[in-house]
This record gives structure tokens, C-alpha cells and sequence, in this order.
């Protein structure tokens, strides 16, 4: 999957505890990646934008 224009934010959940860090990007149509901070150039994960919400929506605050 093409995930170029990808603009990455750290998760609103993810601590200052030295690196352990998700990073989300949500601008893209159609797809929400998520991926470690630490490896940017390494795996993704893609989800579609409802299976997104309804994930955020069974945890308290939001990524």
C-alpha cells in the first residue's frame, strides 16, 4: 500500500517514556496507518476509517 502525502503524529496515548511511541496518520482517503515511532521505514499497519473509529471508541481518550 502507498502511503506517500502520509503526515505522521504522535498518538495522544503514547507516553514520554523514551521511545515507545505510535504514530498515526489520518490524512490519507480511505486508509488510517498506524506504525512505531522508533522504525519509521518499517511495517504498517492500515486500517479502514470506521474500523478506526470503532476502535478509538472502545478506549478511553483517543489516539
Amino acid at each position: 500500500m502507498e502511503l506517500t502525502g502520509a503526515r505522521w503524529r504522535k498518538s495522544t496515548r503514547s507516553g514520554n517514556n523514551g521511545g515507545a511511541c505510535v504514530e498515526v496518520a489520518d490524512n490519507l482517503p480511505g486508509v488510517v496507518g498506524v506504525r512505531d515511532s522508533k522504525d519509521p521505514a518499517g511495517p504498517v499497519l492500515v486500517f479502514a476509517p470506521a474500523a478506526w473509529r470503532a476502535f478509538l471508541g472502545r478506549m478511553p481518550g483517543r489516539a
